[in-house]
């Protein structure tokens, strides 16, 4: 596909999602159901009168969910990237998290369960400057085993 019209596309479906996210979009939907409504008695509640209300928000309704997935993918890659920076900007925060969207949802789960356990590590300690991190834990896990010596004690988890 060609770039200007990829571009094209984008533009479009951002204004339009931002525009029928607004109170003059709200506005004038609210004034054609309005309008549609006093028609009513005119055309007396006929089967055309309803099947064109229900015909033009069905077309609507089915163009908006492309547009606005297509405004969503967006904006959740957008908060994606702006995540990995913030994690690889940060000398405490663990690499790994980069680009755990790809993971299972149940994959998704088990880490939720890992940061719970860490918050209440947390708590525990009292000190909120205290770092717990998924690499600490797999080096007390590993030292657990017997099979890495690297462990000191009082790691915490801070960035080596």
């Amino acid at each position: 596909m060609e770039r200007g019209k990829i571009n094209f596309f984008e533009k479009m479906a951002t204004r339009i999602t931002a525009w029928t996210g607004s109170s003059t979009a709200f506005g004038v939907a609210f004034g054609i159901i309005l309008v549609w409504g006093i028609t009513g008695p005119i055309f007396g509640y006929s089967d055309t009168w309803q099947l064109v209300i229900n015909t033009g928000t069905t077309i609507v309704t089915f163009l908006m969910v492309f547009l606005i997935q297509k405004s969503q993918n967006k904006d959740s890659k957008a908060i994606q990237l702006k995540l990995n920076e913030l994690i690889g900007a940060s000398r405490y925060a663990s690499n790994r998290m980069v680009d755990i969207e790809d993971l299972s949802e149940a994959e998704l789960d088990v880490l939720r369960k890992f940061y719970q356990k860490l918050a209440e590590m947390s708590e525990e300690d009292g000190d909120i400057h205290t770092s717990h991190s998924i690499d600490a834990a797999q080096r007390l896990h590993k030292h657990k085993q017997g099979g890495f010596s690297g462990l000191t004690n009082g790691d915490t988890g801070s960035q080596e």
